[in-house]
């Protein structure tokens, strides 16, 4: 199992006024935006925006971190020898499968392994 991408988490109310200070910082036009439940979500450079109300973006507010996987069934096998757990079991989003776990020093990470197409366009680019 490989790490793709990590994504520093970026909290916001409005993703429409949050985006412009990050094309000019990144450079770039975000590589992902999509809704999801009642937030929507946008993958800019190494920050993932997760805005909405924020009685929506509590629900995701236990992980730090988003990380990008090769293979999210090595990823659990991992938490299992090491004495971590999924704490939010395997679901699938827009771009793949993921799930929230916690590590066995108290860290909580949402993991993804995303569609093939995401990582030919965005990793491998």
């Amino acid at each position: 199992m490989a790490i793709l991408k990590t994504y520093a988490r970026l909290w916001a109310d409005d993703l429409d006024q949050t985006l412009p200070l990050l094309r000019d910082l990144v450079g770039a036009d975000p590589d992902l935006r999509f809704a999801f439940g009642g937030i929507e979500l946008a993958a800019i450079g190494d920050f993932l925006v997760i805005a909405g109300p924020p009685e929506e973006r509590a629900r995701y507010a236990h992980a730090t971190a988003t990380v990008i996987v090769s293979d999210l069934d090595e990823v659990t096998a991992a938490l299992d020898r090491t004495g971590g757990c999924v704490t939010v079991p395997e679901a699938t989003s827009p771009t793949g499968r993921y799930l929230y776990a916690r590590h066995a020093g108290g860290a909580e990470v949402e993991y993804v392994e995303w569609h093939p197409d995401l990582v030919a366009r965005i990793v491998s680019s």
